[in-house]
């Protein structure tokens, strides 16, 4: 039963950056999923893919690890990098190629 700890990526459908403050922590799958024959839905035996914990800090995350003898793997975020843009920059003389609808 290995554990990973890791920081989620901002969400691709909304521009906010909710939950992405916290440390998640995700168990990796112990059995591969399995397709049922009737409907063709995929399932697994594995109840701990259901279990995500949150912790406020990495620091917290690992204490629970060792406290539970769980094995875990740290993956450390990539900050995005941020360039500012504003509206006026549309406008500028300085623009490559023409501001048009």
């Amino acid at each position: 039963m290995t554990a990973r700890i890791f920081k989620p990526a901002k969400n691709a459908m909304q521009s906010g950056r909710s939950k992405t403050k916290e440390w998640q922590l995700d168990y990796e799958p112990e059995q591969p999923r399995s397709v049922e024959p009737l409907m063709g839905w995929t399932s697994s035996g594995d109840m701990k893919q259901q279990i995500t914990l949150r912790f406020h800090s990495k620091e917290e995350a690992v204490a629970y690890c060792e406290r539970k003898g769980i094995a875990y793997q740290v993956i450390e975020p990539q900050e995005s990098i941020r360039r500012p843009v504003a509206y006026a920059d549309n406008f500028s003389f300085r623009r490559g190629e023409p501001w048009t609808h």
